[in-house]
């Protein structure tokens, strides 16, 4: 049984001790980004200013862009039609666009790891140029889930955004060959991938109600990408499968009389059997195989709507 990784403490730092000097961000070396500022002004783009950032000393670009030529990155979520317009409103009532988005250059065009909202804001308005950082290393594009800030992911974008960006890296060069597991930071949790892939199988699929079971029966894997995912979509259906089983039960509770938006979550914890247990590490298969036999079996004779109303509180099943 694996031990329990103890929580690793941050160190204290003092205050204004780490990073550059105002002076020192300014100090970029000669050269270093001359050919990324000539390919971008050739391509009817412009670099207003070049600074080492304060915190890693990486060198990066301030520039305009024509708004035509930047595009989200291809597997992050799509953007949503509310959020959109409300930052037209705003930048129309101020008259001022104060929030530059992050790039990269892609082939002839530039990608937006971090801005989608505003850019489709700029692009709905009728904006020619939108100002962004250009980060000269791409694989900054793949931080996605920790650079998106300006709109908090539900669990079916955040799962979708992983698998996608996990299909992306698996036909990249250089990245197909490293291993699922090298890439903790950017997929954040291994139930990401895995409740990914079951949204892509069915879109109305309600994950949150078994993200409580894969966050503590999956993991991250040590094959690479390709095996990886093939990995993830078997683990997805053997999910699925369990959520074939619930949503059976949960019919047969509905055919009782039972109401509630919290019936899915009440059958899976029921079933769940690693809520209880002390044990720090499971077999995803073994533990899978058990909690679908259960679901299988599940008993609704037994349960009363005041036993639903008790266990009420949890996540809707619909994850929106």
């Amino acid at each position: 049984m694996a031990k329990k990784k103890r929580a690793v403490r941050r160190k204290k730092v003092a205050a204004g001790s780490i990073g550059l000097t105002p002076a020192e961000t300014k100090a970029v070396s000669a050269g270093v980004l001359d050919d990324l500022s000539t390919e971008l002004e050739a391509e009817g783009g412009a670099v207003l200013g070049q600074y080492n950032d304060p915190f890693g000393g990486q060198p990066l670009l301030i520039v305009a862009l024509p708004v035509a030529k930047v595009e989200p990155t291809p597997y992050q979520r799509d953007p949503s039609d509310a959020h959109v317009k409300r930052l037209m409103g705003v930048v129309e009532k101020i008259g001022l666009f104060l929030d530059p988005i992050i790039a990269i250059r892609h082939e002839d065009r530039y990608w937006t790891p971090n801005g989608n909202h505003r850019l489709q804001a700029l692009k709905k308005l009728g904006v020619r140029t939108v100002v962004a950082l250009l980060v000269p290393d791409a694989r900054v594009a793949f931080k996605i889930l920790a650079l998106n800030t300006e709109k908090a992911h539900n669990l079916r974008e955040k799962s979708l955004e992983t698998i996608r960006m996990a299909r992306a890296l698996a036909s990249e060069k250089g990245m197909k060959d490293e291993p699922e597991s090298s890439f903790v930071f950017e997929f954040e949790q291994p139930a990401f991938l895995t409740l990914g892939s079951c949204y892509e199988e069915r879109p109305r699929f309600s994950g949150g109600a078994y993200q409580p079971i894969l966050r503590r029966v999956d993991e991250f894997l040590d094959e690479p990408m390709n095996k990886a995912l093939k990995e993830r979509d078997r683990r997805g259906r053997k999910v699925l499968k369990l959520d074939d089983a619930v949503s059976a039960a949960v019919e047969k509770l509905k055919a009782k009389g039972l109401t509630s938006p919290y019936l899915k979550p009440f059958v899976v914890a029921r079933v769940n059997y690693t809520r209880f247990s002390k044990a720090t590490s499971f077999d995803f298969d073994e533990a899978l195989d058990r909690i679908i036999a259960s679901a299988q079996k599940f008993n609704t004779d037994r349960v009363s709507q005041q036993d639903v109303a008790k266990a009420g509180g949890g996540p809707p099943p619909d994850d929106d």
